[in-house]
């Protein structure tokens, strides 16, 4: 068993033990390993221990990563559905639409309707549609993507009515707190704004997904309600 592998399954630990003290399904919660900064082997490594979803910031190297991870599963004999999941993570900048409308399953950081517009207009028909979520600025962070709170149900109804995107969720990225309380008290913030959306029964379908929580406080999201914990330190080391 590799590093990577022995870490895959520390972590998997940690979300089940965190749901358990939370009262929840531990498969309720999901784990998409960050692999940015990280070479295709790590990815590999990581496959090869059964992980499936995978999370890049930069997305010319994250797109360079799929497509070595494709040449590699054409080599394996794996099951239909295990297929490996992309998710960007990181901002996009209009010149980079095309690219992860084209290579990437899901997007998390969308906070701007313009580029919502560019990925829907660029993903390709054959493909199944981009699976999206907004990003929130829950704490207002000066240097940080995001919507302020107050805006985010206008952007999910206008991304909600674009054709090629399915819109899941949130994903919010807050300051580090110093205490558990007060990180459970930032993330319970972001799960508040989901459920007033879904509450609100504006959207085609209600929203599914709450993407928050990295290594350092997958406990504290998870207590707050997160269904998917993006974790990398943890798993492929410092960077």
């Amino acid at each position: 068993m590799t590093t990577i592998v022995r870490n895959l399954q520390r972590v998997r630990d940690r979300i089940a033990t965190a749901c358990i003290a939370a009262g929840r399904d531990p498969a309720s919660v999901r784990l998409l390993a960050v692999s940015k900064t990280f070479g295709a082997d790590a990815v590999i490594d990581a496959a090869s221990g059964g992980q499936r979803a995978f999370g890049e910031n930069y997305i010319a190297e994250g797109v360079e990563k799929i497509l070595a991870l494709r040449a590699w599963q054409s080599t394996q004999s794996l099951a239909a559905d295990s297929r490996l999941e992309w998710h960007c993570i990181g901002p996009v900048q209009g010149n980079k639409t095309r690219l992860v409308a084209e290579h990437f399953d899901w997007v998390q950081s969308v906070d701007r309707l313009k580029i919502a517009e560019r990925l829907s207009a660029q993903r390709p028909s054959h493909l199944p549609p981009l699976q999206i979520c907004l990003q929130v600025n829950v704490d207002g962070g000066a240097n940080k993507s995001g919507l302020a709170p107050a805006d985010v149900l206008a952007l999910a109804q206008e991304v909600a009515r674009l054709p090629r995107l399915t819109l899941r969720g949130l994903m919010a990225i807050p300051e580090p707190a110093p205490d558990f309380a007060a990180a459970c008290a930032v993330h319970a913030r972001t799960k508040a704004i989901f459920d007033q959306i879904n509450a609100a029964g504006l959207l085609p379908a209600p929203l599914d997904t709450l993407s928050m929580g990295m290594t350092a406080d997958l406990e504290t999201a998870i207590h707050a309600g997160a269904t998917l914990v993006r974790v990398g330190t943890a798993i492929f080391g410092s960077r």
